[in-house]
């Protein structure tokens, strides 16, 4: 059986505040990319948060694409 494509979108960037999810300046996101699965997304996702660990005001995040192509289903 095929695995099911479930498109998944890591972005990030600089955050008014580290406990915020408001962008300084949103014109500036860096799109790491849209992977086929939540695994692929969560290994581009540790890396960039790898690389940025020492700016609390950088953010990476993982959006279930999937979710929002088809909300009736609401498959993880």
């Amino acid at each position: 059986m095929e695995n099911k494509q479930l498109l998944h979108l890591v972005f990030g960037g600089e955050l008014t505040s580290p406990d915020s999810t408001e962008f300084v300046d949103p014109g500036k996101l860096h799109v790491v990319g849209i992977y086929p699965n939540y695994a692929e997304a969560l290994k581009a996702w540790r890396g960039v948060t790898g690389a940025t660990v020492d700016n609390a005001h950088m953010r990476y995040f993982i959006v279930h694409m999937h979710r929002m192509l088809d909300p009736a289903k609401g498959e993880k």
